[in-house]
């Protein structure tokens, strides 16, 4: 089958390339997804270019463990394990796996649910990682209620787009903080309010609000919690990745201010969970969040729709269909 082959770390459209690899083979617990797209998040490219270093033990020291990197899809069931039973062949299925940019993939169950029959393959494949750490951020960690005023720092990116939509949805007044190209977009998508930050300093303005969440991380902490009511909570999600540590240096100094500043929330930290696949399956079938697609590439084109991610400054998510 042909896949996005990787046998060297670095920038994604010099060492990806379109190739062949073995068909996968589900065991008792998997099952078989004929991929219809794949979506590409930060994640991703964190580990195209294998940083921060002080992870290659993990990526792999001498090169790329996983040759096919991606892990968002959506597709159909070809075939089940034998212990399988909540799917089964033909299902149309969203979800989580390794190895996504490829026409076939094997992973468990428990990592994929049906997809929203209102949606493309293409919208389906972006309900993966960035949706579901924005749905976590702001009802888990954040425990966002009706009526608060919520900050999206990054409104326009991939997590941001959703987050946007999600505090909608859950009832919040929402300013959505992004660059003067992007401020239609994020008023499409609900934002109430929008900052240009080319412009404005959210930081050093007037208005306070109950939730930051932050899916920049290039200001301060403290700057950032300026904007906090007293009662407000910093959820800190984004850190630009580099060199042996980044971002873990800033990773550390979220969680120790989350142990001395009440308005500083952990590190976010996101799990994949069936139930919330379904969770944002619903939230579409209610008409309450619409994935925005950024870019729709070939596989033949996929070295430069990863490469259009890692450059920055995307406008919601990049896909890949196969």
């Amino acid at each position: 089958m042909r896949a996005l082959v990787q046998e060297d770390y670095g920038e994604p459209r010099d060492v990806l390339d379109v190739g062949e690899v073995q068909d996968p083979t589900p065991g008792d617990d998997d099952v078989l997804v004929r991929v219809r797209a794949a979506s590409v998040h930060i994640g991703d490219i964190y580990g195209i270019r294998g940083v921060p270093y002080m992870f290659r033990p993990v990526y792999g020291l001498r090169g790329p463990k996983m040759r096919v990197p991606g892990s968002d899809i959506a597709g159909t069931v070809e075939a089940v394990g034998s212990s399988v039973t909540k799917l089964g062949s033909g299902d149309d299925v969203f979800g989580w796996c390794k190895g996504a940019f490829a026409e076939r993939v094997v992973t468990s169950a428990d990592t994929l649910a049906r997809k929203p029959s209102g949606l493309s393959f293409e919208q389906a494949a972006a309900l993966g990682v960035s949706a579901m750490v924005a749905l976590q951020a702001l009802r888990d960690e954040g425990n966002l209620r009706p009526g608060q005023r919520v900050l999206i720092n990054g409104a326009s990116g991939g997590v941001g787009t959703f987050s946007v939509q999600i505090a909608k949805a859950f009832g919040a007044e929402v300013t959505g903080v992004c660059s003067t190209r992007n401020l239609e977009l994020v008023r499409s998508i609900g934002a109430d309010h929008v900052i240009d930050y080319t412009t404005e300093d959210f930081t050093q303005g007037e208005e306070r609000y109950d939730l930051i969440l932050d899916n920049v991380g290039t200001r301060t902490l403290a700057e950032t919690r300026r904007a906090l009511d007293a009662d407000g909570r910093l959820l800190s999600n984004g850190a630009p990745a580099g060199g042996w540590t980044r971002p873990l240096g800033r990773i550390l100094r979220v969680l120790l201010s989350s142990w001395v500043v009440r308005q500083q929330a952990g590190p976010v930290v996101h799990a994949y969970r069936a139930s919330d696949l379904i969770a944002l399956g619903d939230l579409v079938e209610a008409g309450k969040l619409r994935p925005v697609i950024d870019l729709a590439s070939t596989l033949d084109e996929g070295p430069n729709a990863v490469g259009h991610v890692a450059d920055g400054h995307a406008q919601g998510t990049t896909v890949i269909t196969m």
